[in-house]
């Protein structure tokens, strides 16, 4: 697995931010943010008053943003949101979800899962067949670190996997034709997405401590989730800035395993133990998995992928997305377009039910 930062290439400007708009919920989750990351009272406040409400802002969620804690200016800066959004429609309510209180599996159950797990992960790729599919990347950057997005470009690829290698030509860039190869890019990539980031969690030489961590649901199926950790000893997970620094840092995450199937829907990684010298502080990655058809026979593929990391202030986000399967061979026809992205939805966790 590789992630690589080119931070020079993706510079923007705090200007671009003026007249960001929001809903109430991306506020609260803004709000929420500064407060654990304690930014400056002054700052935060400064950033909400360039910012306009796409919906009201009513007294109870107003109640519930003073109880977060946030400093007297940041305060005064959401009053003045709520009286400039007083003629607003009201965000929509979203149903309250019963959570299912469902016991865990026995010790054994758990023990024979993680074994299951890992005999699929370490034969996952051997399973693929030949592909070729659209990879669009949109890819994000705040430079204040508070998780003000700007796109910063999108990318669309042709990938192409041909006897378990991967093979990647940029076709359009902005939805405009070019021949850049992904290296003269720059920005923030990614690789491993088509098994090695799996195999390496569960190759018995990483040494993977796991445990049953609880169940989940994702697109609407029951799920298994594994809690996990590498130790940096046994870790391959290379972060490279700007060509010129490289670690290999331990990580931990979780996986999502399908309770019917066995089959691994979601992975992600979080670093630990970077040196504090390294100009990346934080980096992490989720991968979402889906069936997908391929000439009349279902497969286990990669859906999506999210990598974020910070460097100082500066938050980097890849929005990655695997689109139109084909078979591989002379009659895969693929028309390089940039599709809409997947909706939210679309890898959005639910609470269990009964």
């Amino acid at each position: 697995m590789r992630v690589k930062l080119l931070l020079a290439v993706l510079g923007l400007c705090l200007g671009a931010f003026a007249q960001m708009k929001m809903t109430v919920a991306q506020l609260h989750s803004f709000v929420k943010s500064s407060v654990e990351l304690r930014h400056e009272d002054r700052r935060v406040a400064e950033y909400l008053r360039k910012t306009s409400l796409t919906e009201r802002l009513d007294t109870r969620t107003m109640d519930d943003l003073r109880a977060l804690g946030p400093g007297p200016k940041t305060l005064v800066a959401l009053e003045e949101l709520q009286e400039r959004s007083k003629a607003l429609p009201a965000p929509p309510v979203r149903s309250k979800e019963v959570i299912a209180v469902i016991e865990p599996p026995s010790p054994a159950a758990q023990e024979k899962l993680i074994n299951d797990t890992r005999n699929y992960a370490m034969e996952y790729v051997k399973r693929l067949p030949d592909f070729i599919c659209t990879q669009v990347t949109r890819r994000y950057v705040d430079p204040t670190g508070l998780e003000f997005w700007q796109r910063a470009d999108v990318v669309t690829a042709r990938l192409t996997y041909f006897e378990q290698k991967e093979d990647y030509k940029v076709v359009l860039v902005n939805n405009t034709a070019t021949e850049t190869g992904f290296e003269k890019l720059g920005g923030a990539t990614s690789t491993g997405e088509f098994g090695s980031m799996l195999r390496e969690v569960f190759d018995p030489k990483t040494d993977t401590a796991f445990h049953w961590e609880r169940w989940a649901t994702l697109r609407g199926r029951r799920m298994h989730v594994l809690a996990y950790q590498v130790a940096k000893r046994h870790s391959e997970w290379n972060i490279r800035f700007e060509k010129v620094e490289e670690i290999t840092p331990g990580y931990r995450g979780l996986v999502y395993v399908d309770r019917d199937t066995g089959s691994v829907m979601r992975i992600t990684l979080e670093a630990v133990d970077i040196p504090p010298s390294f100009p990346i502080q934080q980096a992490s990655q989720t991968l979402d998995y889906d069936l997908i058809d391929i000439s009349g026979a279902s497969f286990v593929l990669p859906l999506k992928s999210v990598m974020r990391m910070r460097h100082g202030r500066f938050l980097v986000k890849n929005e990655t997305e695997f689109r139109m399967y084909r078979k591989f061979g002379a009659e895969a026809v693929i028309t390089f377009d940039t599709p809409e992205p997947l909706p939210e939805t679309a890898t959005e966790e639910q609470p269990p039910k009964p």
